[in-house]
């Protein structure tokens, strides 16, 4: 059975988006191509406002995030976590052979500014990693704030992943000066697995230049060299980058600060759906994402049996992540999904919560 998927990630694929993948193939090295990449890197620079240019990366988000730090962490990485996905990345560095350590919040509280700057005021380290929207918890950490403090830290190459939150929330990287700013687009950007979008500053390009051991798949002086014939080191997935122009085009036309606004509407509403439920809300109040919202079980709902019914029924639910699975359920609001859609959904859990409670 094809069920509607309201997980966070991949989330629901609309049908205009699978039939712009369904445009016919072109050659990665041809003029039809070249210019298909420049228009897809004008918009993320758009979206992103980066003056620098976005790369396309034919991998998931991780890529992106080993690439980084192999590219930057010349000395010793602090890494920031404050679920399943940050902590992942500290392991990530230490298997590429770097040094690295680990700052950790609590699961459900965000990273703080005061947390990142008494990390870096010794001057141990050269980079620092931070995910702004923590996927697993639905906890998103104050970028501005964070980008504020490292300001005092120019040395320190600034990496954040924004796999869940790109495209649902501004995000200036030239304002914030981020050194890299990453995304997967199977979550806010509504598309399938497999790409991965990421800029990168003049100052993290200099810096990659001199990095030893950094690979070539994801080597920063490669993408930018090939960036600049409007192409990619290796084969694209020239798929998905037809779907990416489509829906940026979308993005465009619906207007940012209508999208922005959209899923602020719908984040408000599942919250107030969950505490209409008598669930509670697991991230901090004040770090709540806006593209998923992660509810806390209330003590009497069988949320594996709840899961199996609206299978039935022909949707996909996610009953938690990780430590914290059935403990708590994560209800996604984002890309393509509109008010109609968590209407729909609230709707079903309403008939069939009464079937898995005690």
């Amino acid at each position: 059975m094809t069920k509607k998927l309201y997980i966070p990630g991949p989330v629901e694929v609309s049908a205009d988006v699978l039939e712009a993948m369904a445009t016919p193939m072109i050659g990665h090295r041809t003029k039809d191509y070249a210019e298909l990449h420049r228009s897809v890197s004008e918009g993320l620079q758009k979206l992103l406002n980066s003056s620098e240019p976005v790369f396309l990366s034919t991998s998931s988000a991780f890529g992106v995030m080993e690439g980084a730090v192999r590219n930057l962490v010349q000395k010793r990485c602090a890494c920031f976590a404050n679920g399943a996905f940050s902590k992942k990345w500290h392991d990530v560095a230490q298997r590429c052979g770097l040094e690295a350590d680990l700052f950790s919040a609590e699961w459900g509280q965000p990273v703080t500014a005061e947390m990142v700057d008494q990390a870096l005021a010794g001057g141990k380290y050269d980079a620092m990693t931070v995910v702004h929207n923590e996927t697993s918890t639905g906890v998103m950490s104050p970028l501005e704030d964070i980008a504020e403090v490292m300001k005092k830290y120019p040395e320190v190459s600034f990496i954040v992943d924004t796999v869940s939150s790109m495209s649902a929330v501004p995000i200036d990287v030239t304002a914030l000066e981020v050194d890299v700013c990453l995304a997967g687009v199977q979550k806010a950007f509504g598309l399938p697995p497999g790409l991965a979008v990421f800029s990168v500053s003049r100052r993290a390009l200099d810096k990659a230049r001199t990095t030893p051991g950094r690979g070539y798949y994801f080597d920063f002086e490669e993408f930018e060299k090939n960036a600049e014939k409007h192409n990619t080191p290796s084969t694209p997935c020239i798929s998905q980058i037809y779907a990416l122009q489509h829906q940026l085009r979308k993005m465009f036309a619906e207007g940012l600060e209508n999208r922005y606004a959209r899923h602020r509407q719908m984040a408000e509403a599942t919250q107030a759906w969950l505490m209409g439920q008598g669930f509670g809300l697991y991230a901090a109040e004040g770090a709540r994402s806006m593209t998923l919202t992660t509810g806390v079980n209330d003590g009497r709902t069988d949320l594996e049996q709840l899961k199996k019914l609206a299978g039935e029924r022909g949707y996909a639910m996610d009953n938690g992540y990780g430590k914290i699975k059935n403990q708590t359920f994560r209800i996604p609001h984002m890309a393509d999904f509109t008010m109609a859609d968590m209407t729909e959904y609230f709707t079903l859990l309403e008939e069939l919560l009464p079937q898995v409670r005690k």
